[in-house]
């Protein structure tokens, strides 16, 4: 039986197109099914640099929202740079798939909106150019833009190496009927040929309002750090999936007393909190969040509805515990004692469910 969630939530769930296919294919497709249409859009991320001193590019990579007839978001289709297994780095780049590079956050925000990722490569960088009254200069094949002082500002690059096929679907918070939702995006995909990658994740994305609470927020940062191995047995966290983490001693240890919330976001500081944790908890712990989530990260990757579901309402069962007042236990130090007793929370939590649903 499939378990129906209760809370809103938003999934990011992590496919590889077959060759010769892109997420450009099932943008297509999910739009053909649903009488909508394919609205191109840029993709924010970042990747290492082979600059010598910079250590990180930021850049733009295309992605394909899908609306339905009405109008309404159904989901987009985006690539994830962790997912490389399989794919050939030598590949050309097929015709149409082009990268913006840039090195300083604020200009790419500027760039992603004088830039159309419907475009074409030749023409990625004009509009920005006439921001600095500046002209692109191509090298071979990549279009450079200077500042007139000669600072280069961005690159346009084509994207090769088979970077068109990685395809994270992230749908927009589901209220309800969560099953029936994954499935018109999980079906087409399988059609298709679609498949789990090497290092694939899913992500939950839960609404953060309940867990601002102080002892919310410390009953979360208690289940992550003390009951970390239980949980990743329990979901089967993908060992080849990247950007995860533990979450950072001093945050770890604030919560084991009765912190304040000003007392849990110093030690977030203090331990460089960032999203690439088991559980991104930034979104909590700032006064202006971009997307208010707490956003579960350690879940494997699947192309199968019901093997989300089922735990994503484990997760849920979990986290609901953590809104109670009371502090979530510590985890038993034997491997199997901590199993059973993390899988009784959640039976407990089901319980007190089944009682309040009960005439």
């Amino acid at each position: 039986m499939t378990p129906r969630l209760l809370r809103r939530t938003g999934f990011e769930i992590e496919l590889m197109a077959p060759p010769g296919l892109s997420r450009r294919t099932l943008a297509v497709d999910l739009a053909a099914r649903h009488g909508g249409r394919v609205h191109p859009v840029w993709h924010h991320d970042s990747e290492p640099s082979l600059v010598p001193g910079l250590g990180r590019f930021l850049h733009l990579t295309q992605g394909f929202e899908v609306r339905r007839a009405d109008g309404s978001l159904l989901c987009t289709l985006v690539d994830d740079v962790t997912l490389l297994a399989g794919l050939d780095p030598r590949a050309p780049a097929v015709p149409g798939w082009f990268r913006i590079l840039t090195d300083d956050r604020r200009l790419l925000h500027l760039l992603a909106a004088h830039s159309d990722p419907g475009g074409t490569l030749r023409a990625a960088l004009d509009a920005a150019a006439q921001l600095w009254g500046t002209r692109v200069q191509r090298h071979d094949d990549v279009y450079v833009l200077e500042d007139p002082g000669g600072a280069t500002i961005a690159l346009a690059a084509p994207q090769g190496a088979e970077r068109e096929r990685p395809c994270e679907i992230v749908t927009p918070p589901l209220a309800d009927e969560h099953g029936t939702a994954l499935e018109e995006l999980l079906g087409p995909a399988r059609e298709l040929g679609f498949t789990v990658p090497r290092e694939a994740a899913v992500h939950l994305h839960l609404d953060g309002a309940p867990f601002r609470a102080a002892y919310a927020l410390a009953n979360v940062v208690r289940l992550f750090a003390s009951w970390r191995e239980p949980l990743r047995t329990l979901l089967q966290t993908n060992p080849a999936c990247r950007r995860l983490a533990p979450l950072p001693e001093p945050l770890v240890a604030a919560a084991r007393g009765v912190p304040s919330y000003d007392d849990l976001r110093k030690a977030a500081d203090e331990g460089g909190l960032t999203k690439f944790f088991d559980v991104n908890l930034t979104q909590l712990l700032t006064d202006t969040p971009l997307r208010d989530t707490v956003e579960i990260r350690i879940l494997p990757g699947a192309i199968e509805t019901a093997d989300i579901l089922h735990r994503a309402a484990l997760i849920e069962l979990l986290l609901e515990r953590c809104l109670r007042s009371d502090p979530f236990p510590e985890a038993p130090a034997d491997p199997h004692a901590a199993l059973e007793a993390l899988l009784q929370v959640a039976g407990e939590v089901l319980a007190d469910r089944a009682e309040t649903v009960t005439p």
